[in-house]
């Protein structure tokens, strides 16, 4: 073998039958990677997209994850393009040129009025609202004023579509167009901030919102001049809407004539030209029908000429013109009639009735998707030839397309018409093949996002047709799609396709009945909600996708949801209902309060501290509880914390200070007890004593009937803790205490603190007993016995040995409630 001239073997062939089938084909290097250990290529395309303050990272596989942005990591800043690089974008974004022999230049026409007056608006810096009917030329007439006005601005012109835009969509147009920064979208404070830097000159082209929408615009962006283009069918600007109106109307019947000429390439017959006087008078002058009409009679002359008068390459070999289109060249021998002024008036039946068959194919495919014509990359794919790519240029030149931002679509009223002539029959089947193909290619790593996004109206459109309809396998087919084109959607940047491509799978998953797709659809949703700065809807999103993935034991996706869940209730505070963002109770409140006060904390309602004789005031008096207050006589909910902790504090020092000089008062008393009265004590109703039917201000089962005097007569002095001091006529003390108690020992904590002599204690224990009396009667040491009085009925029962006060000092009986003793005051 020649070394230098290399033969077949070194290409991977035998050398029997160079390029044949049967040539051997050496594998690719990707595939041997794998015996080195490499891992091999991911298929899954995982994007990073900067929203705010959050980094969103798409991934088709197990769903898009959203967090909060890394310290280290920030978007990147925006910079401004450079006149060649908006040029650049703009011939970029501009239709793909129809394949075939070039279109002839159409002249604008009867338009130097309205140009010039536009250029001059816009150069005064008014923004203008051009209105027209369809068909009208808007956009052949936004082209020139867009050539006229490319120096005005200092950020050049800008041309958008409005087509199936909403005002956001069109001002992250205007900040994409301006400023290159891949993968950030600002949020909306950072964009308004960006747009009012802009100067520019807006060329808006199909604009399908007026009123508040509009206003919003133009507040948006002061320093841009706007020229929209629209129907009148778009509601009106508002009256606050600084806005000049331009009205487009069609042309004269000259200059119909001589567009229709222009179209054709030749002059017109006698017949001719009045045919076209009758439809300019039915058309009103529109540019398009004329077009259309144009197209119709080169088809008629394609029928009237010689078919041998073109060579091999399609030219004329010289023949004359008389000779070329021959009379009589059908099979009859007659002439091929004009169009009828029906045919005139919606001429794409007719006209699609002379193209080729892939032509009408893609007619068809075109209907079925609402006027969305693919691009001429899919076309083959989708007819199943593989020159269907030609098929654009002829749509196009019979004035069947128009151009819609960066692609084609029908132009307006060629829908209608091609679904009376039954092109919409195998809409539903034409859609299904539609979404199959957009599936695979949208879901295949080598289609970038921006790919996927200039396609998205045919995406969606194909996603639309099937999810309300009955057919086998339409829904399925629309959630296969939904799923392969969202992420590049998300990827690219535009959100509003990526919204409404998730609804549109999240319905078709729910009428298929595959819960897992919901699932994702439901959790996609949430996460955009949540980038929106809609914390609502984010949460209800993701907590249906939580519940579902937790039916179907989707742990991770659970967990990924429960993520985003817990970030919505980061940015919005706690969830409702007192449930954690995973969904599981909250514990009980903890409070710490610190110990309480010595002396315990004073019960709530009216309290009187003990004075030792009817002539001495109460020292302090506590104020009833108002209505809302809590156990401890405080507003509910006011004191919390460390809060209360201090409250607390201030009153356990306040009160000890109260009853050291309660102690210091009732010593002097103490000789003048001894020597006139006895002391009894009893049990003091609380203040809740009410509801267990023992009302505060009646007295107690032993208390004296006759409102406080004793048996005897003498008078009763209240004494501390609520007991009464009743002076006996032996000058010996008696004291008077309650019993055993049958009702249940309260576990209520008391103070620590044991009380010392002589000092009063109140029991914290609030619960009322109602318990049979015994009087101890303590025998002083000195001479004569203790006479004391007890009421009649009253059970008696004198102390045992050994438990009689002494003279020289008080007795104590215990509480029958379980609390600490009460000192008697001697």
């Amino acid at each position: 073998m020649d070394p230098i001239h290399r033969g077949p073997e070194d290409f991977g062939h035998d050398s029997d039958g160079y390029g044949e089938e049967s040539g051997r084909r050496t594998q690719p290097r990707a595939q041997l990677t794998n015996d080195f250990g490499q891992q091999p290529t991911q298929q899954a395309r995982v994007v990073q997209v900067f929203s705010g303050d959050f980094l969103l990272t798409v991934n088709p596989v197990d769903g898009s994850e959203v967090e909060l942005r890394p310290p280290g990591e920030h978007p990147p800043v925006p910079v401004r393009r450079s006149a060649a690089e908006r040029t650049d974008r703009e011939r970029a974004a501009a239709p793909p040129v129809p394949p075939g022999p070039p279109a002839p230049q159409l002249p604008l026409l009867e338009r130097q009025e309205e140009r010039e007056r536009l250029v001059r608006l816009l150069a005064r810096g008014r923004s203008v609202r051009l209105t027209g009917p369809a068909g009208s030329g808007r956009t052949a007439l936004l082209s020139a004023v867009a050539a006229d006005c490319a120096d005005l601005a200092p950020d050049g012109v800008v041309r958008l579509s409005g087509l199936k835009r909403t005002v956001m969509d069109v001002l992250y147009g205007l900040f994409e167009a301006v400023h290159d920064a891949p993968l950030f979208r600002p949020d909306r404070a950072v964009l308004l901030e960006e747009l009012r830097s802009i100067g520019a000159v807006v060329v808006l082209d199909d604009l399908e919102f007026g009123g508040a929408a509009l206003d919003e615009l133009l507040d948006a962006t002061p320093e841009c001049a706007f020229l929209l283009a629209t129907t009148p069918d778009v509601p009106a600007p508002t009256a606050d809407a600084h806005l000049e109106e331009v009205f487009l109307a069609g042309l004269g019947r000259s200059a119909s004539v001589a567009l229709l000429e222009q179209v054709v390439e030749r002059p017109l017959t006698d017949d001719e030209a009045n045919w076209a006087g009758d439809l300019w008078f039915e058309s009103e002058g529109l540019p398009l029908r004329f077009v259309q009409a144009g197209a119709l009679l080169r088809q008629r002359d394609m029928g009237r000429t010689d078919p041998t008068a073109y060579d091999e390459q399609g030219y004329v070999a010289g023949w004359p013109v008389d000779d070329v289109f021959a009379k009589g060249a059908d099979a009859e021998g007659q002439d091929v009639p004009l169009p009828s002024p029906g045919e005139g008036a919606a001429p794409a039946a007719l006209l699609a009735s002379r193209l080729s068959g892939p032509a009408r194919d893609t007619l068809h495919f075109a209907v079925a998707l609402g006027g969305e014509v693919p691009h001429q990359a899919h076309l083959p794919a989708l007819v199943g030839d593989t020159h269907a790519d030609a098929a654009l240029g002829e749509l196009a030149g019979c004035g069947l397309l128009s151009p819609a931002g960066s692609r084609y679509r029908l132009a307006p009223g060629v829908v209608a018409q091609l679904e009376a002539a039954g092109y919409g029959e195998d809409a539903d089947d034409r859609a299904r093949t539609a979404a199959r193909h957009y599936a695979w290619w949208a879901g295949h790593p080598s289609v970038t996002a921006a790919r996927a996004v200039a396609e998205a109206d045919a995406i969606v459109a194909a996603m639309a047709r099937l999810v309300p309809g009955d057919g086998a396998g339409q829904a399925s087919a629309a959630v296969l799609l939904a799923r392969s084109a969202a992420p590049a959607f998300a990827a690219g940047l535009y959100w509003s396709g990526w919204e409404k491509t998730l609804r549109l799978g999240q319905e078709a998953a729910r009428i298929a009945g595959e819960v897992a797709e919901e699932a994702y659809f439901h959790h996609e949703l949430g996460v955009l909600a949540l980038c929106n700065g809609k914390p609502d809807r984010a949460r209800a999103e993701l907590e249906t996708s939580i519940g579902m993935r937790g039916a179907l034991a989707d742990k991770s996706g659970a967990v990924a949801g429960r993520r985003a869940l817990a970030l919505v209730a980061d940015r919005s505070g706690a969830l409702p209902g007192g449930r954690t963002p995973a969904g599981e109770a909250l514990p009980a409140a903890r409070y710490d309060e610190s110990a309480s006060p010595p002396g315990g904390i004073p019960a709530a309602g009216p309290m009187v501290l003990p004075r030792m004789s009817e002539d001495d005031t109460a020292l302090i008096s506590r104020v009833a509880p108002a209505t809302g207050t809590d156990g401890f006589g405080g507003r509910k909910a006011a004191l919390g914390g460390a809060r209360r902790n201090l409250v607390a504090a201030g009153a356990g020092v306040l009160l000890a200070a109260v009853l050291g000089t309660v102690v210091a008062l009732s010593m002097p008393s103490s000789s003048d007890a001894q020597d006139g009265g006895s002391v009894s004590t009893e049990q003091s109703a609380g203040e809740d004593d009410g509801e267990n039917g023992l009302p505060a201000d009646e007295p107690a089962d032993d208390s004296t009937p006759g409102g406080g005097a004793s048996s005897s007569g003498s008078p009763s002095t209240p004494g501390p803790s609520g007991s009464r001091i009743t002076p006996s006529g032996t000058g010996a003390p008696s004291s008077e205490s309650s019993g055993p108690s049958d009702s249940p020992r309260t576990d209520r904590p008391t103070s620590g603190r044991p009380s010392s002599p002589g000092t009063p204690t109140k029991s914290p224990s609030r619960t009322p007993t109602k318990t049979p009396t015994r009087t101890a009667t303590a025998t002083p040491t000195e001479t004569g016995p203790t006479d004391t009085s007890t009421p009649t009925g009253t059970p008696t029962d004198t102390t045992p040995p050994g438990t009689s006060d002494s003279a020289s000092g008080p007795s104590t009986t215990a509480s029958a409630s379980g609390t600490s003793p009460e000192p008697v005051v001697a």
